[in-house]
């Protein structure tokens, strides 16, 4: 099992791989850092909640802000491994061309099925996501119009997680990070750019105790325009910490 997911894994990698580099025709590049903060808190034993936060720059890893974000959702749990999200992100785009002395804001409902399978020396974590995305329209650099644009977007997200020596994903230990995450954008509005982006993740994790965690690495996002002949390749310094809180009561 633990050969067949890792082949899975480079699958995936291989055939999205292997798209990005077919459509490569004009590409910018450019650096950025992101700080992300995400919790999961379980009430009971079928109710809990999402939530996370971000920031991210925009240039040259420290230059301005590119994006804020605050993503709220409610957690139905099928298995202790298996949970239906629901909820809502309120995103800020900061300093794009065509808005460079304006915040555009973004509402995006969202809905999430995310599962987790667990070995010895292997954690794997799977979601797919399906965003509703209401973005205000631009009317020039300093303003918004009425309005806005909206679109679909799915996202397929597989992270695996391999221990750093004996010790295993214990309070203290090291694991290595493997992370892919495919986007695809759908809807009516949508018409060069179906493929989105992908995000290729490598990194370290600190494991902390209550199953908490402080990740570091490097992540590459490869982005096509909505152009459809322009791409942007941001490579990305990305610090995360994913907290976990169980409220529920505990046998005596």
């Amino acid at each position: 099992m633990y050969k067949k997911i890792c082949l899975l894994f480079l699958g995936v990698l291989t055939i999205t791989g292997g798209y990005l580099y077919s459509q490569v025709k004009e590409t910018r590049n450019s650096n950025q850092l992101w700080a992300g903060y995400f919790n999961q808190t379980r009430f009971s034993k079928k109710w809990g909640m999402w939530a996370d936060l971000h920031l991210r720059s925009k240039e040259n890893w420290v230059d301005n802000l590119s994006q804020g974000i605050i993503r709220l959702g409610i957690t139905y749990y099928i298995t202790d491994n298996t949970k239906l999200t629901a909820g809502y992100a309120f995103v800020n785009h900061f300093l794009a061309d065509n808005h460079k002395n304006i915040s555009m804001p973004e509402h995006r409902p969202w809905q999430q099925l995310q599962w987790h399978t667990n070995y010895p020396r292997l954690r794997m974590m799977q979601w797919l996501r399906l965003e509703e995305r209401w973005r205000r329209k631009i009317l020039n650099v300093n303003l918004l119009a009425a309005g806005y644009n909206f679109n679909f977007r799915a996202r397929y997200n597989m992270m695996l997680f391999f221990p750093i020596g004996r010790r295993k994903f214990e309070p203290g230990s090291f694991s290595a990070a493997v992370n892919d995450e495919l986007h695809i954008n759908l809807g009516k509005e949508i018409v060069n750019n179906y493929f989105d982006q992908n995000r290729f993740f490598a990194g370290i994790n600190y494991h902390l105790p209550g199953k908490n965690i402080l990740q570091l690495g490097y992540m590459n996002i490869f982005q096509q325009l909505a152009a459809g002949n322009k791409y942007r390749s941001i490579h990305t310094g990305r610090l995360f910490f994913f907290h976990n809180i169980d409220l529920r009561h505990k046998k005596k």
